[in-house]
């Protein structure tokens, strides 16, 4: 049960609430803000909370065993609170957020409601929701490797050992028609096969976006990113080329057998489930020959 001081107690009995939300959110980079829901600036200690700044509340999930707590928040982009360009440099990627309800005439009358930490954040083009994941959250974590048919390595990266700035895997481009807010057309891509970049990375001046399909169209390309790229017509763009992960892929398309992160040969429920196969030597040995 949640401890209230007397005082707050007697608050909530009263006839009229005068109850909100605040927020306060401290980023791994040391910049700590505060919001509130209240249509007028509030003091949580020193923090000042701006009001409608950018935050709103959703529902907070809570259990006594050893779950995971979970909470959501929204709101809008805007550059003098929560920028986009800051959520998509990472900035806010396990920011720290602690929840209060308080009574707005008396802020020192409150309670926490919730610890946390910022997890999945999924943006739009003017609003973001993210969610907030408890303290027990990294106690989830797995740790070490992860034993699957798939690589767990980034292309390009260290354990991969495949050299991403190649011309044959990375193309240079530029932006001539706007599809969509996150579909372009790209001239200067020709060179490259259908799905060429399909999972890979665009990136221009100052950002970049996740590729989620590339359709080659003669001399141009069609790419579509996962989440909105602003790009105008005219802008260079560089796209790198996808990997899925595959045993197969990462031979064929890059020649990278040797560095292979995953286990393809490991076998799966299909293995377990079968049954002897008529014909075949029953000797103990490999099933692959």
């Amino acid at each position: 049960m949640r401890a209230l001081s007397e005082a707050f107690q007697a608050r909530l009995a009263g006839g009229a609430t005068t109850l909100c939300w605040a927020w306060r959110v401290s980023r791994r980079d040391g910049l700590t803000l505060g919001f509130t829901d209240h249509d007028a600036p509030l003091m949580l200690d020193e923090l000042a909370c701006a009001p409608h700044a950018a935050l709103s509340g959703g529902a907070i999930e809570k259990s006594s065993d050893a779950a995971v707590d979970s909470a959501q928040v929204a709101g809008a982009l805007r550059a003098d609170a929560i920028a986009e360009t800051d959520l998509a440099a990472g900035l806010w990627d396990g920011a720290r957020v602690d929840v209060y309800r308080l009574d707005w005439t008396e802020p020192s009358l409150r309670t926490h409601m919730f610890a946390g930490f910022i997890g999945e954040v999924r943006r739009g083009a003017q609003a973001f929701e993210a969610e907030l994941r408890g303290l027990q959250a990294p106690l989830n974590v797995a740790r070490g490797r992860v034993f699957s048919r798939t690589c767990d390595a980034d292309f390009g990266d260290a354990r991969c050992g495949a050299d991403a700035s190649l011309p044959i895997y990375r193309g240079e481009g530029v932006v001539s028609a706007l599809l969509a807010a996150n579909a372009v057309r790209v001239s200067g891509l020709g060179a490259f096969a259908d799905g060429w970049f399909a999972r890979g990375r665009l990136t221009w001046s100052g950002g970049g976006a996740d590729i989620a399909t590339h359709r080659a169209i003669g001399a141009e390309a069609i790419l579509e990113t996962y989440d909105a790229a602003p790009l105008s017509v005219g802008d260079p763009v560089a796209a790198t080329a996808g990997c899925d992960k595959r045993f197969a892929t990462c031979r064929q398309k890059f020649a990278n057998a040797e560095n292979f992160r995953g286990f393809p040969d490991m076998p799966g429920n299909d293995a377990v489930q079968a049954g002897p196969t008529p014909g075949a030597p029953m000797d103990g040995g490999s099933r692959r020959r």
